[in-house]
């Protein structure tokens, strides 16, 4: 169950395979759960240049173990692996990587979901956005959803 804080850049997807291949357990899970997030060039309604990511060196890391027993005790996930970059990062990059591996999706989709929100919105993590006039500490993270209405189903007639 590796949880690891990276300063240089990561290919998410490569790492899920390259993680997944050194399990040694295939036909033991069913599912595999992968959240990636990523650099966006905007927030607030401003548009981003790059974001510098601290953290609490010790203490980061333990939360993130802790969100990951927690999850693995509650849904049936036979493991996790949690990815998560610190330092500067630049737009489009892979900031954090979250897999859960289990028998059946619901344990890892709820496990992976688990994570990410308490990660969010627990984890000592502290950032630091370039805009067009400076830099500005990010004081909250987003709900998670999208605050503009859904495009119109072509689809309804």
């Amino acid at each position: 169950m590796p949880v690891e804080l990276r300063p240089a850049p990561f290919d998410a997807l490569a790492e899920v395979k390259r993680y997944q291949e050194s399990l040694g357990a295939a036909g033991k899970f069913g599912a595999t759960c992968v959240f990636i997030g990523k650099m966006r060039d905007f927030n607030e309604g401003e548009e981003i240049r790059d974001m510098t990511l601290e953290h609490y060196p010790g203490m980061t890391e333990k939360h993130l173990d802790e969100i990951c027993r927690q999850a693995k005790g509650q849904w049936r996930a036979l493991d996790i692996l949690v990815l998560h970059r610190v330092g500067r990062i630049e737009i489009s990059d892979d900031i954090v990587l979250i897999a859960a591996w289990s028998a059946h999706r619901g344990d890892a989709m709820d496990a992976t979901r688990f994570i990410i929100e308490d990660l969010k919105h627990k984890a000592p993590f502290w950032k630091k956005e370039t805009v067009k006039n400076g830099e500005r500490w990010v004081e909250k993270n987003t709900s998670g959803y999208s605050t503009r209405p859904a495009p119109p189903d072509k689809n309804k007639n």
